[in-house]
């Protein structure tokens, strides 16, 4: 009688371990900084009275996702929205890619009323959220605020009239023609928007970066984004010559 073979033990041989994936939960840039408990964003309010008196920073709440926390840091320039910086965001690549496209829509909408980023939906919808309550914080301090004094409001049109905005020259590049539009408010650059720029992935991810670096150093002395050097060139001349026009 022929032996049989040894099937179990080549079955066994033929498992391999199977590994369950699981998604990255993401790494806060700072745990200590604001408890998860925190009632509102009011706490995280403060005035960077040192670049002017009308500027305001203000922490949004920390959203809790699937994929890890989500906080905003909104810089207000009066009542407009000048920047904003993530404190706290999912370690995936979905999110670093989106995070510059929430903030570029966030400029120009000057709300927390814009797209979800397809592909990134989770970390959009935690963004939305805490730059909401940032808003709304930012709103609430405002309404609590003493009244202004008859003076005060008498002089409100003259810091009105203030607020200039100026077009820098259209820059010609290999890419495609670059120029901003840049708003001030008395000395200060309070935005800045593209009013021509190349039709390119690599300038649509390196624009937000240039205007964050902008409202930063307050010149055109801002480092190149790298993948975009050309678009990052065409960008700094075109607001060189707003800020040269302004005077």
């Amino acid at each position: 009688m022929k032996r049989a073979l040894p099937v179990l033990v080549l079955s066994i041989a033929g498992l391999v371990p199977v590994w369950l994936y699981e998604p990255s939960l993401g790494i806060t840039s700072s745990e200590a900084s604001t408890p998860a408990t925190t009632p509102s964003a009011s706490s995280s309010t403060s005035s960077s009275g040192s670049s002017g008196s009308s500027s305001t920073v203000v922490a949004g709440t920390t959203v809790a996702t699937e994929k890890g926390d989500v906080q905003v840091e909104v810089t207000f320039a009066g009542s407009k929205i000048s920047s904003v910086r993530m404190l706290k965001q999912p370690n995936h690549p979905q999110t670093t890619a989106a995070v510059p496209v929430l903030i570029k829509e966030t400029l120009a909408a000057q709300s927390a009323d814009i797209d979800t980023v397809s592909g990134a939906t989770i970390t959009s919808d935690g963004y939305k959220e805490s730059l909401q309550a940032a808003i709304d914080s930012r709103a609430d301090s405002a309404a609590s605020s003493p009244s202004p004094s008859a003076s005060a409001a008498t002089s409100a049109p003259a810091a009105e009239s203030a607020s200039k905005v100026v077009s820098g020259t259209a820059v010609d590049t290999e890419k495609g023609t670059v120029q901003v539009e840049v708003t001030f408010e008395g000395d200060t650059i309070a935005s800045v928007k593209m009013l021509q720029q190349p039709n390119h992935p690599q300038t649509t991810a390196a624009v937000p970066v240039l205007i964050e670096e902008t409202l930063a150093a307050q010149s055109a002395d801002i480092d190149t984004v790298s993948g975009a050097t050309i678009t990052s060139d065409g960008y700094k001349e075109s607001l060189q010559a707003a800020i040269d026009a302004k005077g």
